[in-house]
């Protein structure tokens, strides 16, 4: 990623489009600068990329290489691309980024995301650690905006043998997942109050359903609610999940083992990484970070997409594609108007300021 080489002056460095920029004294020391970092290197960073790279803004993405989808083998419910391997829509993706000049994904994990002086015109420093050829451990990038595309890390029950079944015979999403089901027994693991909701999501897809409580008890009304679908449930404790062919043995402690073609589980959800936290940024009851319709956070010059964050009106970000791709072009777009307008407030001085 080349980058034009910047003339002093004495209210800051101008990039090839007149836009001004604090001095790099200002910052911590920094061995580049971007107009935005995007962390995280799946369909939300890499959409905000394409969106900002069509706007020639100077991006660099910052991609660890870990992924919330990379145990699927293949993603669904996205036009054009239902079936698709993750990691193949990842690769589709970089090799159209390529065509953009001013846009870099590089190989390397951020350690910490921090401001760069007491005003947002100067920016913020993003501190790397290498995991690929290009990126030196230590190395630090100043960029005056910053988007966060780290996504959600999937907790399990400890539960044998789940771990190895994620994202193949056991998910937790039923508009992702459901319909490779069809026809067959499901069962859905936990106890939480979600499980009637779920239930009637499958109930069109599954041929029985059945749910395993693991030793927990159900909410009455969670009970009578599964009762009332005709949903069987199961309490004994769950001692091992088992694949088979294409289906999942569940062995209970008491009684006999249950038959199903998969399994649907509600994990706790964390950060994937702890930007959030570093940069104060406000989170909802769920853990995800709080954004408005456009991906601004509580903190400015701060933006965020995919399913790390999600407005206040939703109970927790949709676990889609599709969505977390949307969420990053729009959260580009907002990072892009928000360095439009500093732009024009910068000329806006320069005309009101006495001669």
């Amino acid at each position: 990623m080349s980058h034009p080489t910047d003339t002093p002056d004495p209210s800051g460095p101008t990039d090839p489009t007149g836009e001004r920029r604090a001095t790099a004294a200002a910052a911590p020391s920094a061995t580049e600068q971007v107009d935005v970092v995007v962390l995280g290197g799946g369909p939300a960073g890499l959409q905000a990329a394409l969106t900002l790279g069509r706007s020639h803004r100077r991006v660099l993405v910052v991609d660890g290489g870990h992924y919330r989808n990379d145990p699927a083998g293949q993603l669904h419910n996205f036009l054009t691309r239902d079936g698709t391997p993750p990691a193949e829509l990842r690769a589709i993706a970089r090799a159209e980024l390529a065509a953009y000049a001013t846009v870099e994904v590089r190989e390397a994990r951020a350690s910490a995301v921090e401001a760069a002086g007491d005003d947002l015109a100067d920016g913020f420093v993003v501190t790397l650690e290498a995991t690929g050829e290009r990126a030196g451990a230590g190395q630090r990038v100043r960029a005056r905006r910053v988007l966060l595309a780290t996504g959600l890390r999937d907790v399990l029950p400890a539960v044998a043998g789940l771990e190895e079944l994620w994202g193949d015979r056991a998910a937790h999403c039923p508009y992702c997942h459901g319909h490779e089901l069809s026809g067959r027994a499901v069962a859905l693991l936990g106890s939480h109050d979600h499980l009637p909701r779920i239930a009637v999501l499958l109930e069109r897809t599954a041929s029985r359903l059945v749910v395993l409580t693991d030793g927990a008890s159900l909410p009455e009304e969670t009970a009578a609610a599964l009762a009332g679908l005709g949903v069987a449930v199961r309490s004994e404790p769950v001692t091992a999940l088992h694949r088979t062919g294409d289906g999942v043995r569940a062995e209970l402690a008491s009684g006999p083992d249950e038959e199903v073609g998969g399994i649907f589980v509600a994990p706790v959800l964390e950060q994937a990484a702890p930007f959030a936290a570093q940069l104060g940024l406000e989170v909802l009851a769920s853990g995800g970070v709080r954004v408005d319709a456009m991906g601004r956070t509580s903190r400015p010059g701060v933006f965020a997409a995919g399913d790390l964050a999600h407005v206040a009106e939703l109970p927790m970000a949709p676990a889609s594609v599709l969505v977390s791709a949307a969420a990053g072009q729009l959260a580009a777009a907002a990072a892009d108007a928000d360095l439009v307008a500093e732009r024009l407030a910068g000329l806006t001085r320069r005309v009101a300021a006495p001669a």
